[in-house]
């Protein structure tokens, strides 16, 4: 059968899904990603002649445009079905020109979801090429390698080699790093609150000392609280005013990608990377069996919260059925997107409402369920009733001794109608599954008028200090990152991940921590580049970037009006920034082998103390600064290990690939060796197994004789031989299907027991699942 069109995806898994909506009469190939870039080891762009970039063939991609080209010679249409942005738009543009397809219809199509009726109204709507998206994102790429290309070498010979710098990236980083110095320049200042109990007729309610003569009370020490108490010894009270009203509470839009990623990093504890790779997934399609193969979402980059009408209405439909005509508004809900919005895409939302969580649960792994439960619960609450509560307020006077009002407030509030938290409600910056007013606040109290007095019965005054602003997270980076306009929907994922694989920050408890080596570049950069690390230069290129797709600003001019200025500085730099390695900074410590004082210098893994007798003393220590600046000698961790070679204590210090054991009689004895986990190694005597990590950061086990014995695992041992073929060990492994499981690791046995079939998968989570509400 003679083929009518070659239709090329990104995604291979994506090709597999279109090709099976569409049938034999086309063929759907995927690119895998972007076929040509800048080359790696020039700055490939022609800064003298236009910004002429040198796009050039990506080696491995090499087999995927022959076989592109194959295709493309045998049919007489094709259809650039790359993803519906500027990346897609620049991937489709390179193909086109690759194909070289002179002679042949060329068509641009844009899948917002990949189900079978979308696939097939876009297909039968194909538009062109758009010059001013490719236009956009070539700028972006180029701006992108003027600053890397031209700053990183000179931090390689300033700070360190290999490390490197960002025109988004680093402003992120700045943030980070000036964050670190607010909290640690922060003095916590006392405060105090003074709470009151009361009762009426035997019902006991609490309340907050609310005005002192109708101004807001200031409680800076307990001298000034103790007074204020003392002096309401025997003061009569009585009911001043009682308010009681109702108020509601609306629901949020469905999600752009920023509030997907900020919301499933507070309620998932999801990085934003991982975010994108399982709404990737989601969007590609998913085989669901008997259902065939179908994404689950739309497109999952955009900023726009527009939803197709078609949406809504099976949406109001679907709310009715399940929960009741009450929890239905009278007309749709309507959410405005924000002014720089690309209205190109819809909100992120599930492509059908026929999948329901539970319907798919099976399907999917456990982060991909959760995710997506996330997702349909958010577009499906976006579309309901607001929430209903009663509140009320209820103050409490008295005059004190010394002739002042305070006035108490007790306050509370109690849900009238769920509305749309039966299904959905706004995560906490703390992680709470909860968001402001969730379900109820009660205030329980007795039969109450104006003019009643009540019985004081117990005052309780509290300590209090201010607090430093909290380190950002996944959500609340992303959330700053947002409001300052540096970056796009597309990007924060990448942003996040580049400043931690690249050692500049780190991740300790979902938080982020400048390393030394961020700071020191952070430093060195807003003192070299200020404009760089601007916050409000970033976001105006950002804008600038926008208007080039819209087609109202030339690519040229705008990076002409970036380069010029940026050259310059560049030569100020080359000739004044510090150069961290040759930088020795003397202090009062002296060397514990010499005498002589010892000095902080930088090296590859950051600053250390070394002997300043160098090269006549080699000795060096590591060290920390306490939250005052001084310099903590950090001891050395000795182990009951000796040293192989020399017969002293091995310690344990920190490298590139994490934790190792080296000779404490370090420089003159230079073996090291790997941290075993207490496992003898199976095919060696005296060996034990290591937790290791690869040059791409992957974890695995290995026998710390290497390279006398090559015994090596990619899954965690554990200490239990196989009750088949009695082979010492067995490896544990999580998977989706079969959950967690014990594995020998001999593949001649073939042993395998499931310990957990759960272990893999999610159950449904009440508070993130639909909460069902019986509706009288």
């Amino acid at each position: 059968m003679a083929k009518k069109a070659l239709v090329i995806v990104e995604s291979p898994s994506k090709a597999k899904t279109i090709q099976k909506y569409l049938g034999r009469e086309y063929v759907v190939k995927a690119s895998v990603g972007h076929i040509k870039d800048l080359p790696k080891s020039k700055l490939g762009v022609d800064t003298k002649k236009g910004f002429t970039p040198d796009y050039q063939l990506i080696p491995s991609k090499a087999k995927v445009i022959a076989e592109l080209k194959k295709h493309a010679a045998n049919v007489p249409e094709l259809y650039l079905a790359t993803d519906p942005d500027r990346e897609g738009e620049a991937i489709a543009w390179h193909i086109n020109e690759e194909l070289k397809t002179r002679g042949k219809k060329v068509h641009r199509v844009l899948f917002n979801s990949i189900t079978k009726a979308s696939i097939l109204e876009a297909m039968s709507k194909p538009t062109v090429l758009d010059s001013n998206r490719f236009h956009a994102q070539q700028a972006r790429r180029i701006l992108d390698r003027l600053v890397g290309y031209k700053i990183s070498p000179l931090l390689w010979d300033k700070v360190k080699r290999g490390i490197s710098a960002g025109r988004v990236q680093s402003v992120a980083l700045r943030l980070v790093v000036d964050r670190e110095a607010e909290i640690k320049k922060f003095k916590p200042e006392e405060y105090w609150s003074i709470d009151a109990i009361f009762s009426k007729d035997g019902v006991d309610f609490q309340s907050h000392l609310f005005k002192i003569d109708g101004k807001d009370p200031v409680l800076p020490n307990k001298k000034t609280v103790d007074e204020l108490v003392v002096a309401l010894e025997g003061a009569p009270w009585k009911i001043s005013s009682i308010e009681q009203k109702e108020r509601s509470r609306k629901p949020q839009a469905p999600f752009i990608t920023s509030r997907m990623q900020q919301e499933a990093s507070r309620k998932l504890g999801f990085s934003a990377k991982k975010t994108m790779a399982l709404a990737q997934h989601l969007y590609e399609g998913v085989d669901l069996g008997d259902m065939g193969t179908n994404g689950l979402i739309t497109y999952m980059r955009t900023d726009s919260v527009r939803i197709e009408p078609a949406a809504v209405e099976a949406v109001r439909e679907y709310i009715g059925q399940r929960y009741g005509k009450d929890f239905v508004p009278t007309e749709a809900n309507v959410y405005k997107s924000k002014k720089s919005a690309q209205d190109a895409h819809e909100a992120i939302r599930p492509t059908s409402l026929e999948y329901t969580p539970e319907k798919v649960q099976h399907f999917l792994e456990k982060d991909e369920f959760r995710l997506y439960q996330l997702i349909w619960n958010r577009f499906v609450a976006s579309q309901m009733t607001p929430a209903a509560y009663d509140q009320t307020a209820i103050d409490i006077i008295t005059q004190d001794k010394q002739g002042r009002q305070q006035q108490y407030r007790a306050t509370g509030s109690v849900l009238k109608f769920a509305g749309f938290t039966a299904v959905y409600t706004e995560g906490t910056e703390d992680g709470a599954k909860g968001g402001e007013d969730d379900g109820e606040s009660v205030l329980k109290i007795p039969t109450l008028k104006e003019g009643d007095t009540v019985k004081n019965k117990e005052m309780l005054p509290d300590q209090h200090f201010t607090q430093p602003p909290p380190r950002f997270t996944d959500a609340s980076l992303i959330r700053d990152l947002e409001e300052k306009g540096i970056g796009r929907p597309s990007t924060y994922a990448s942003i996040l991940s580049n400043i931690v694989d690249r050692e500049y920050v780190e991740k300790r408890e979902g938080r982020f921590y400048p390393s030394e080596l961020g700071t020191v570049v952070t430093e060195l950069l807003i003192q070299s580049f200020p404009d760089i690390l601007n916050s409000e230069f970033t976001s105006e290129m950002e804008n600038q970037l926008d208007e080039i797709e819209e087609g109202k600003k030339d690519w040229k001019k705008i990076l002409g009006a970036f380069w010029k200025p940026f050259e310059k500085t560049l030569e100020t730099a080359k000739e004044h920034m510090k150069n961290v390695k040759r930088q020795e900074v003397p202090t009062n410590i002296k060397c514990e082998k010499c005498g002589h004082t010892m000095v902080i210098k930088w090296g590859k893994l950051g600053s250390f103390l070394a002997c300043s007798n160098y090269p006549e003393c080699k000795n060096t220590q590591d060290f920390k600064k306490d939250d005052q600046g001084e310099i903590v000698i950090v001891p050395k961790e000795y182990t009951d290990k000796k040293c192989e070679k020399c017969g002293n204590p091995m310690v344990v210090k920190g490298g590139k690939f994490g934790k190792f054991l080296a000779c404490s009689d370090y420089p003159n004895c230079k073996y090291t060796a790997a941290v075993t986990i207490g496992i003898k190694c199976p095919e060696c005597e005296p060996g034990e197994i290591a937790q290791r990590q690869s040059r791409y950061g992957r974890l695995f086990y290995s026998c710390n004789q290497w390279p006398k014995c090559a015994f090596a695992l990619w899954d965690k041992p554990i200490q239990q031989p196989c009750p088949q073929c009695k082979f010492p060990l067995l490896t544990e492994k999580i998977t989706k299907r079969a959950g967690l499981m014990h594995k020998c690791p001999k593949k001649e046995c073939g042993f395998v027991e499931i310990i957990d079939p759960n272990a893999g998968r999610a159950p449904v989570d009440p508070d993130e699942s639909e909460k069902k509400t019986a509706v009288a």
